[in-house]
């Protein structure tokens, strides 16, 4: 029974961090096609509409991030529930506090840098 709840553990972590990898994957596509959407009228000397496209596209790709910084996280939890060794959870408790300290910081820039554009849009 115990082979089974670590293979399922096992497996159930793989696809985690799958799916944090896909999530990845889709936030860095729709930052390529917001650029490309920036960039385009650029190149053709149109003038830019929006306050700081740049900037929104940095939110963007920084809210995906945050999210499968969740997904790793949560894969990084599920992998020490059947950690063998005391080594083991170290290592993994250190990843663990790297990645909550990363997300952390990477909120916390994505609410700040919201805030100044909600305040450079009401002035």
């Amino acid at each position: 029974m115990e082979h089974v709840l670590v293979n399922t553990v096992g497996w159930l972590a793989s696809v985690t961090e799958a799916v944090s990898a896909l999530i990845i994957g889709i936030g860095v596509a729709n930052a390529a096609v917001l650029t490309v959407a920036f960039i385009i009228p650029i190149l053709r000397g149109d003038p830019v509409r929006t306050i700081d496209p740049r900037e929104n596209i940095r939110l963007k790709l920084g809210r995906w991030l945050a999210l499968a910084l969740e997904f790793q996280l949560a894969a990084d939890i599920l992998k020490t529930a059947v950690a063998p060794t005391w080594d083991d959870v170290g290592k993994v408790a250190a990843i663990i506090v790297l990645r909550t300290m990363l997300n952390f910081f990477l909120a916390r820039e994505i609410e700040m840098a919201e805030r100044q554009l909600a305040d450079h849009v009401q002035t």
